[in-house]
């Protein structure tokens, strides 16, 4: 997942942990501004009587290995080998992936010898009531997606069912991250929301086989197709009404490929001020992931970090009687099994001074 840190500082203490390395001494290992890169972990008790730890910084956790190596510069290797920014960390999709589980390797053998305090004050262990999730890639090069990939989406919007993918784009610019507001334009009264499951790419893909297709796939996430229904149907703004800022969020993180080895097997659930209003499995799509990445790869050449939305199933707002169309103040919960949560508060813009 990808992270900023919210806070102040901490001031690494002396312990067991520089006892053992002191190579440490001469690391900047403590907690850094801007994007890192982290995982989720099991609660970790913290020895000091704290809340439990339960994320790890994967950048700080390989800076350490490298520092106890006697590395010569290894804060600048780690961000060698694991770039923080997601978009460069998916560039460089598996070979970063392979250095992030070593990373998160080493730091588990690190808690069998030392206090996890002294492994959170070097930054390796963290706290998410610290941390500011962002979107698993915060700027996509494009976002293609599909409409019509669930036949009860189809059938509620009394149009025919697709002999093939039905593609569109989405502006990259729309993205936002786990807990971050949806943001209703004023210039669109009929703004609607649509749960998906969003692939996430690691390899460049032109024109590969669907046999062989979800192994361009770094992994996935939950995404909302939050879309101006007033502007894509009766204006035929179809593009503009999918590319409102906002409109894209994407989160809470990115499970990689091997966690998901069917993402045709997946619960999704929309949730709207508590209130279920999509609930489906991926299994319902028309077109199943690895077709759409072989149908789109033939059109345009999807590189590491692109997104693919694979369609929402039915249950929109639109297609309600009478229709539910976001409010101020409303939740919207995308829930994908295996993945998790995709939180996003809706709010009006706040007028100009």
């Amino acid at each position: 997942m990808a992270f900023e840190r919210r806070g102040p500082q901490r001031t690494a203490r002396r312990g067991e942990l520089h006892d053992a390395y002191p190579g440490i001494e001469d690391l900047d290992l403590l907690p850094a501004a801007g994007c890192r890169i982290g995982c989720w972990s099991e609660p970790i008790e913290d020895d000091r009587g704290g809340a439990p730890y339960d994320l790890i910084d994967l950048h700080r956790a390989l800076g350490l290995q490298l520092a106890t190596r006697d590395s010569g510069a290894p804060a600048a290797e780690a961000a060698s080998q694991l770039p923080a920014e997601p978009l460069a960390f998916l560039r460089r999709f598996p070979t970063a992936e392979r250095a992030a589980r070593r990373a998160e390797a080493f730091l588990h053998r690190l808690l069998r010898r030392f206090p996890p305090s002294e492994l959170a004050a070097v930054g390796a262990l963290e706290r998410l009531g610290r941390l500011r999730l962002q979107a698993p890639v915060p700027r996509p090069g494009k976002i293609v997606a599909v409409a019509r990939n669930y036949a009860a989406h189809a059938d509620e919007q009394q149009v025919e069912r697709p002999g093939e993918p039905v593609l569109f784009l989405k502006a990259s610019s729309a993205v936002i991250g786990p807990g971050a507001d949806i943001v209703l334009p004023s210039a669109s009264r009929e703004v609607d929301y649509e749960g998906e499951l969003a692939v996430v790419f690691g390899r460049r893909a032109h024109e590969v086989p669907a046999s062989h297709a979800l192994e361009y796939v770094a992994g996935y996430t939950c995404a909302n197709d939050v879309s101006a229904r007033d502007w894509q149907g009766v204006r035929g703004q179809h593009f503009i009404g999918k590319s409102f800022d906002s409109f894209a969020p994407l989160g809470p993180c990115l499970v990689t490929r091997d966690e998901i080895p069917d993402p045709q097997a997946l619960a999704l659930r929309t949730r709207v001020s508590g209130e279920t209003l999509q609930s489906a499995s991926t299994k319902e799509m028309t077109f199943p992931v690895a077709e759409l990445i072989a149908f789109a790869s033939r059109i345009t050449t999807l590189e590491p970090g692109d997104v693919l939305l694979t369609g929402t199933p039915g249950g929109v707002g639109k297609a309600r009687k009478p229709p539910r169309w976001l409010r101020p103040g409303d939740v919207v919960e995308v829930e994908i099994e295996g993945i998790g949560v995709l939180r996003s508060p809706v709010r009006t813009r706040e007028p100009r001074r």
